[in-house]
């Protein structure tokens, strides 16, 4: 891969074209993925993720509902408000991400209280 072509959603197939459909962005940003291994990681479109996405509450990202036992509709109501709250929270740093000026090192994308267990 090229570093100009972007990543591929091992789901789909297609390309990931903004780090605002990332799956693999918005788990850095939260702190659900190490540092070191988001260069091997494989890659999805967040809704090629719908576990993750049915958490992401933001006007801009429309709804993600998902049926089973993975469903939030199904889960301890505690946790899904935690679990929102987190994702949302990281949704809209990437959106963030994509409005900063000129290039910015990726240590500096996750969440304020992220960076300090990176460390």
């Amino acid at each position: 891969m090229k570093c100009d072509e972007g990543y591929r959603c091992e789901v789909c197939g297609e390309d990931v074209t903004s780090i605002v459909e990332s799956d693999l962005y918005l788990r850095f940003v939260i702190g659900e993925l190490d540092p070191e291994t988001l260069h091997t990681s494989a890659e999805r479109h967040l809704r090629c993720n719908p576990v993750l996405a049915q958490f992401i509450c933001d006007d801009r990202f429309e709804p993600v509902v998902v049926d089973g036992p993975m469903a939030k509709s199904g889960l301890d109501h505690d946790f899904v408000s935690e679990r929102t709250q987190l994702v949302s929270a990281g949704y809209r740093r990437l959106l963030e991400i994509i409005e900063w000026d000129g290039d910015r090192d990726m240590t500096e994308y996750p969440l304020p209280g992220v960076v300090e267990r990176y460390r």
